[in-house]
């Protein structure tokens, strides 16, 4: 029997009992669809096959609704189709290939751990933002806050003249240090979550 002994091959112990269930019932003791249970059969994600009745129904055990179960979370944690059918072979062929199967999950894991941190870092962003919100709605003030269609007034540089009749066009004279607008510098910026933040901080 397929299984490594913690939950991908153990049909014992789960809790759902040995009655075999139909197609719909797994749908809702999984969060899946009828659709996606075809597909997941179709995709051979699952470790063993589906029994039919004589009729042709399809019925599921209590180790299929199990390894359902453990899919919906390595596909919502954003694990790839072919990693996960990977998987799934790996477990249908039994004992022996435990340290591949580690190495599939432990990387899968580090992308989650990775994908976790990121998020953490938005979710501070956000929550200092909110702060500010709160702060400035409960004083009855919207003052110093971030408004990105108000631009400073940045003076002329020495010797460029400012206003209606100040020259344009490819004879104008140009502000001295003006960057030149190449392909390269066109790119737009890759900013972190430490620059929104200061970007974002209000105006004291």
């Amino acid at each position: 029997m397929a299984g490594d002994g913690n939950g991908d091959g153990d049909r014992d112990g789960n809790g759902d009992g040995a009655a075999e269930l139909g197609i719909g019932e797994v749908a809702e003791r999984t969060g899946l669809s009828v659709d996606a249970l075809r597909f997941y059969e179709r995709e051979r994600l699952l470790v063993e096959p589906v029994r039919r009745t004589a009729s042709g129904r399809r019925r599921y055990g209590a180790f299929d609704v199990e390894w359902l179960r453990i899919c919906v979370k390595l596909r919502e944690s954003g694990m790839p189709l072919a990693e996960l059918r990977r998987f799934a072979e790996l477990v249908r062929r039994g004992p022996g290939n435990e340290a591949e199967r580690l190495r599939l999950l432990d990387a899968h894991r580090q992308r989650v751990d990775e994908r976790i941190r990121a998020l953490e870092e938005c979710r501070s962003v956000i929550t200092r933002k909110t702060a500010v919100y709160a702060e400035h709605l409960a004083r009855g003030e919207a003052t110093g806050l971030w408004d990105p269609t108000v631009r400073p007034h940045r003076p002329p540089a020495p010797g460029v003249p400012e206003g209606p009749g100040a020259p344009e066009g490819p004879g104008a004279p140009e502000a001295p240090g003006a960057l030149e607008v190449t392909e390269e510098s066109a790119e737009p910026e890759r900013w972190t979550a430490g620059d929104l933040a200061s970007a974002f901080a209000p105006e004291r």
